[in-house]
């Protein structure tokens, strides 16, 4: 079997598909996307794609290993994450061609379910209860929501206010059995995080992600030693040695994502050093439903996972629903807040693809806001 093929698929809200197709006409899927560059990643996705095409996909480690090091210029987000979909693919052809699913080639189930939690936004603290509600309703057993919108670099008391009064109307809404994160996003100086974060401590959040950008992973220790919430960091760390760092720093939860951190491979190995610092997975996925897919194949494998983020009816899915490009929706069908583990051979959905081959392009590639203070400087996002 060789790779005869490899296409892109730019498609609504914000997804990048890629499709790898063979000689003996095994397809396998993965989604290869940087938020707001996803242009940029789909022409890396067809350069890495020279490096493929006419070799056998089994070499699964051998093209990984080409892609990410066979040049001077190395890692970053639109290198490892064209890197990632290609993997996902490869890996998806792996299981559809030996007729079982991902997971069971790492190693086999450790888990018969895997645990997930949803969105509810959280830029509007008075829709917080109402949203939590409804997805405790739905069975879910654990919720996310952004701790703020723009934040000056100190928040002031009413900045702190309103941070807590979402966190307090999650709470309310949860009761002492489910859980709720709250997301950061790196819109927090370090002082200003190391000032924020006690004043959630008293409604008990499951981790507090992302408290400051991943630039300054560096001062993660001292939060870390000072925070009475468990720190969660790694949407933004691409492979082993950038999230070393981080698991030294001592953060309580790691969040890499399998469409950024070089696939499915190089997640493997990044669960397996932070089981060595005894902190759990918790992989971060707010895109696609190959990305999804992906994530719950690791999240099957992997000892140390504790929880998986979803995007299914996120507040920010203009335009098309992760459940949009698959044939059987089912597989992604929540049960008591968890996802059964999926049998279907390689990621374990089927992609449909003449809905992705109809919405390809039909959307201008997502850009992230421009945020400002009021003395008119840059604010993070």
């Amino acid at each position: 079997m060789i790779i005869t093929r490899v296409e892109t698929f730019a498609v609504p809200p914000r997804w990048l598909l890629c499709r790898v197709e063979t000689d003996e006409g095994v397809v396998g899927w993965g989604e290869p996307v940087v938020e707001g560059r996803a242009a940029t990643v789909r022409t890396a996705v067809h350069e890495l794609s020279e490096l493929l095409v006419g070799k056998d996909p089994a070499r699964i480690e051998d093209h990984w290993q080409l892609m990410t090091k066979g040049s001077f210029y190395r890692g970053g987000p639109v290198l490892s994450s064209a890197v990632a979909g290609l993997d996902q693919a490869l890996w998806d052809i792996a299981g559809k061609t030996l007729g079982v699913p991902v997971h069971v080639l790492l190693g086999g189930p450790v888990r018969d379910r895997v645990r997930a939690y949803s969105w509810v936004g959280g830029d509007e603290p008075a829709a917080i209860g109402e949203a939590v509600a409804a997805q405790v309703e739905a069975g879910f057993t654990a919720v996310k929501m952004n701790a703020s919108g723009r934040m000056n670099r100190l928040p002031t008391v009413s900045d702190i206010d309103a941070v807590v009064a979402r966190a307090a109307a999650a709470r309310e809404a949860l009761g002492p059995d489910r859980d709720f994160a709250v997301d950061f996003h790196g819109r927090f100086t370090a002082a200003g995080a190391r000032k924020m974060l006690p004043h959630l401590a008293p409604y008990d959040p499951l981790f507090a992600e992302e408290p400051v950008l991943p630039e300054y992973t560096h001062l993660l220790g001292d939060l870390v030693a000072s925070s009475p919430v468990p720190i969660a960091t790694g949407e933004r760390l691409y492979s082993r040695t950038d999230a070393l760092p981080a698991l030294q720093a001592g953060v309580a939860v790691l969040q890499p994502d399998l469409s950024h951190a070089g696939g499915i491979s190089e997640v493997r190995r990044i669960a397996s050093l932070a089981e060595v610092f005894d902190i759990p997975l918790a992989p971060h996925c707010p895109l696609g439903p190959v990305s999804l897919a992906a994530s719950l194949q690791i999240a099957f494998a992997t000892p140390n996972f504790l929880i998986q983020e979803q995007s299914i009816g996120i507040h920010y899915n203009d335009g098309a629903e992760v459940l949009d490009y698959v044939v059987d929706p089912e597989v992604f069908r929540f049960h008591e807040g968890h996802i059964n583990r999926p049998t279907a051979p390689g990621l374990g959905i089927e992609v449909d693809e003449r809905a992705v081959r109809a919405a390809d392009g039909t959307t201008p590639d997502w850009r992230g806001p421009i945020w400002r203070h009021p003395d008119g400087s840059f604010a993070e996002w």
